[in-house]
């Protein structure tokens, strides 16, 4: 039996978000109802939402979701109906990368979440006027009061945890944290230079915060930005808009090159004076995603002394461990992401959009 409830959808490529009724398909064994109270706005949603990936429109996206369970498969054994969750991404749970704890690199993790917007079996959860359409975004499609998600996409929380703080770390945090702790993992006295300074950028400041790194370096054209990641933990920063060369910028700042370097914007002209500015045995994290087919030139002799160029998806995290420390670690203040949060009730997702667009948030959630 199908349930309806509110969902903020995209009918086409480039449409707004509008606000109306979808049916939820009755649940099957791995999955759950959630009742949202918060979902975090990411960049990854609005490229989806532009067209800009291939997944089915009209869709309900969302994938930094946050709630209270309301209904359980009957083959799930985790979680309970009163469980408070936060949810990410899915994946398989039997390849050989999920095995080895790194479910991030699922063999199915671009079907289960960015581009087919359907579970595994084709079917979407989602339906609208007897019709299905796009849903199983990141295994949620969490803009909406009520969603059906897959088990391995939810995380247990502490009760009483403030979820519309929380939101963000489904995604855009555990990213950012996950460059640096999971990739760079400083040693002391290591330098970290972070090429934006948007929610990603300002998580990996403050995860090189909390690391032995003593220079940590943020680079952003907008100074507010740089005001606030001087506050969560770096220690320079560089208007990019004022220097001719950042590459060598960096290089002269960090006494012959950086140690580590995470590159959030996608621009692949940053993406490579990041490189340049690496020192031997160097690395650089690609974070930042441009459009499908993109490619970046190296200086491949500059590449010889050691120096490793490494993508990387959702932190390369283990979601179960990571994201629940990350809750401690906010709850006890020594992640101030408060300070990158912006609330705006459901029915302004189009407000959170534009200012989120215009640099005026940093990360919009929306709340329930």
């Amino acid at each position: 039996m199908s349930t309806t409830t509110q969902a903020a959808v995209v009918e086409s490529a480039g449409a707004p978000f509008t606000i109306g009724d979808v049916e939820l398909d009755t649940l099957r064994p791995d999955e759950i109802l959630v009742r949202m109270v918060a979902a975090g706005l990411c960049h990854t949603d609005l490229g989806v939402a532009s067209g800009g990936l291939p997944f089915p429109l009209p869709g309900v996206l969302g994938h930094e979701g946050a709630g209270v369970v309301e209904e359980v498969g009957s083959g799930v054994r985790g979680l309970a109906p009163g469980d408070q969750v936060l949810l990410s991404f899915s994946s398989c749970g039997t390849c050989a990368q999920c095995r080895d704890g790194h479910p991030a690199y699922c063999d199915v993790w671009l079907p289960a979440n960015l581009i087919g917007g359907a579970r595994m079996d084709g079917t979407s959860p989602v339906s609208r006027g007897g019709k299905a359409i796009g849903g199983h975004f990141f295994g949620q499609s969490s803009f909406s009061r009520l969603a059906v998600v897959d088990e391995r996409s939810a995380v247990r929380v502490d009760p009483g945890v403030d979820l519309s703080l929380l939101a963000p770390l489904g995604c855009g945090v555990q990213t950012g944290v996950g460059a640096v702790w999971n990739v760079l993992a400083p040693r002391p006295g290591s330098s970290v230079v972070v090429l934006g300074a948007g929610a990603v950028g300002l998580s990996a400041v403050m995860a090189a915060r909390l690391a032995p790194a003593t220079r940590i370096i943020a680079v952003d054209r907008v100074t507010e930005r740089l005001e606030l990641a001087r506050e969560l933990g770096a220690t320079d920063v560089i208007d990019a808009g004022r220097v001719d060369d950042l590459a060598s910028a960096l290089t002269e700042l960090t006494g012959g090159g950086a140690d580590g370097v995470v590159e959030t914007t996608g621009n692949t002209g940053v993406l490579r004076q990041g490189v340049d500015a690496l020192r031997a045995r160097g690395t650089a994290v690609i974070v930042g995603a441009p459009p499908f087919g993109t490619e970046v030139g190296l200086d491949v002799n500059a590449m010889l002394p050691g120096k490793r160029v490494t993508g990387l998806t959702l932190g390369d995290a283990e979601t179960r461990t990571l994201i629940p420390a990350l809750a401690r670690l906010v709850a006890d203040g020594r992640m101030p992401l408060d300070r990158l949060v912006r609330r705006y009730p459901f029915e302004e997702i189009q407000t959170a959009v534009a200012d989120m667009v215009s640099g005026a948030t940093v990360k919009p959630v929306l709340t329930f």
